[in-house]
């Protein structure tokens, strides 16, 4: 990996705006905010989950700046600085700055924000960030670059995360799925898919932070141990189970997946959950036949086999197809087109069933033949093989010696089409999804409009209010002034513009950070434990 000197996580054009301030302002007053949901993958979203600034701070304002600047002699924490940035730029670039900076010996910030763990509504900053000595105004606006990077993904993937978990819990509820089952159906499975290892663990830590406790990705635990005081000897940060791939199935082709099972659940695996990868050749034959003739080695087995689909579409997949009679219906057209007007998905014509969707490649003209266990459906399946009980709410729950988990291809909204049939068909939500970087990599800093503006400079001695209000985007208008953020009579996070400075010292927004030091902490349990009150599941 690169190791880029902290004087250099910047965008060029920030290594001209310490000279470009007006020369009589000395302290820029800014702040993060999250300032749209236009363009969110949530559906319907109003808020974003703030998580990831004691991250930042530790990892780049202490730990980077102190080993690549501060600890280092000074003319060598300068040197290759001028030397890149003077190419760059194509002149030699004056970097006594940075040396007057180097001779301070920690950085002259404050910064301010609510507690991690809160659900923050669009236009309200949860960060904001000042110089605390003159001569040093260009310092929050040159961290501006870094801060946004570092900070927005994991926010964003805590979203998705926090939806992803309160869905889950609303299908518990409704029908009678233990909820202390909720944290472990959301899995993250995206660290292959994520741009690299460390995106890979900020994401999915904003995973682990949201309350879901499923995962394979190693270096969010990691992470959580080192920024949020996490312990995986004391707590659970994260868990997974034993599971199989294809390569692994493989190397069974002249046995058989019978026997493969047989040695995972007698010889590897004799007890705790064991997830079973079972699309390697033919899925509806080893749902069908191969596991009724498991059936008693599976509920005689100490855990829980877990059947994994891993291709096709994950609603018919899993819940089925709803199907319509061909009634008197004259020819396969007609059929076709009067259970496409009443919306249903696949219909009965000439005592067979065919998809009305285009399945396996085949097209309208072609409609794709159905077995009765694809209109079924994995659960119903599995439910006619193992049965199971009744919740208190009526809906069916598998035994527990059996489960199904789907990693590929999720959603959020399949997420709720999956769980929404499975209640329509009578079932309890019981069910694992694999959440991938689709979820979690399919976004940008655009998802949920996060971006640092100045507000508030003082100038000749002054305060003076300073705004972003461009005509042509007024969704691009900043916050003005100093801010203030307060809850208001519904305990809704609210922001004050343009406050007094006695008044900024009030309100939500607490110190974190200061001259080099951390001064409040939090831990990954006290996170969760906030987001799980704000989102109204504790």
């Amino acid at each position: 990996m690169t190791i880029i000197a902290p004087t250099m996580q910047k965008d060029v054009y920030k290594e001209f705006h310490g000279r470009a301030f007006h020369p009589d302002v000395s302290e820029v007053y800014a702040n993060y905010t999250s300032r749209s949901g236009k363009l969110s993958n949530v559906p319907g979203s109003d808020k974003v989950a703030f998580v990831g600034l004691q991250y930042f701070i530790v990892s780049h304002l202490i730990e980077e700046w102190n080993d690549g600047f501060f600890n280092l002699p000074k003319s060598i924490a300068v040197k290759n600085h001028k030397r890149i940035l003077s190419a760059i730029l194509g002149y030699e670039v004056n970097v006594t700055y940075l040396e007057d900076l180097h001779d301070l010996g920690y950085l002259p910030i404050r910064i301010k924000a609510l507690e991690e763990g809160s659900m923050v509504p669009y236009q309200v900053p949860p960060i904001t960030v000042v110089n605390t000595r003159e001569g040093f105004h260009w310092l929050p606006n040159a961290i501006e670059t870094v801060m946004s990077t570092e900070n927005w993904p994991i926010q964003t993937s805590a979203t998705t995360a926090i939806e992803y978990l309160r869905v889950f819990h609303e299908f518990a509820v409704k029908t009678g799925l233990p909820t202390d089952f909720v944290p472990f159906q959301g899995h993250d499975f995206s660290f292959r898919g994520m741009f690299g290892k460390q995106a890979a663990a900020m994401s999915g830590f904003g995973h682990l932070a949201s309350g879901l406790v499923g995962t394979d990705t190693i270096p969010a635990v990691l992470f959580a141990e080192k920024y949020y005081g996490a312990d995986v000897d004391k707590e659970l940060v994260g868990a997974s189970v034993d599971a199989t791939e294809h390569s692994v199935t493989c190397s069974w082709i002249l046995e058989g997946e019978i026997e493969f099972f047989k040695y995972l659940m007698t010889h590897q695996s004799p007890k705790g959950i064991l997830s079973v990868v079972s699309d390697t050749w033919d899925f509806w034959t080893l749902v069908t036949q191969y596991l009724p003739e498991l059936k008693e080695e599976i509920l005689n087995r100490d855990g829980a086999v877990v059947i994994r689909p891993d291709s096709g579409d994950p609603v018919h997949i899993l819940t089925g197809y709803r199907v319509m009679p061909e009634g008197n219906s004259a020819t396969r057209e007609e059929a076709f087109s009067k259970a496409q007007a009443a919306g249903y998905e696949a219909y009965i014509f000439g005592g067979n069933t065919y998809a009305l969707e285009p399945v396996g490649g085949n097209d309208f003209d072609d409609p794709c033949q159905l077995l009765e266990c694809q209109i079924k459906g994995l659960i119903e399946c599995l439910w006619d093989i193992f049965g199971g009980t009744i919740t208190e709410q009526g809906y069916k729950l598998l035994d527990e010696h059996i489960g199904a988990i789907y990693g590929d291809a999720i959603t959020l909204q399949r997420q709720r089409i999956i769980l929404q049939r499975l209640m329509d068909k009578g079932f309890a939500s019981k069910v694992v999804l694999g959440i991938g970087s689709y979820s979690y990599q399919y976004v940008t800093r655009d998802t949920h409009g996060s971006a640092v503006k100045a507000t508030s400079v003082i100038k000749r001695g002054e305060r003076l209010s300073i705004h972003k209000a461009p005509k042509t985007d007024k969704k691009k208008n900043s916050a003005k002034g100093l801010l203030r953020i307060e809850r208001d009579e519904n305990g809704e996070l609210v922001c004050l513009h343009d406050v007094t400075e006695q008044e900024e010292m009030g309100g939500e927004l607490k110190v974190i950070f200061e001259d080099g030091k951390l001064v409040k902490t939090t831990t990954l349990a006290e996170i969760r434990g906030r987001f799980a009150k704000e989102i109204g599941i504790i």
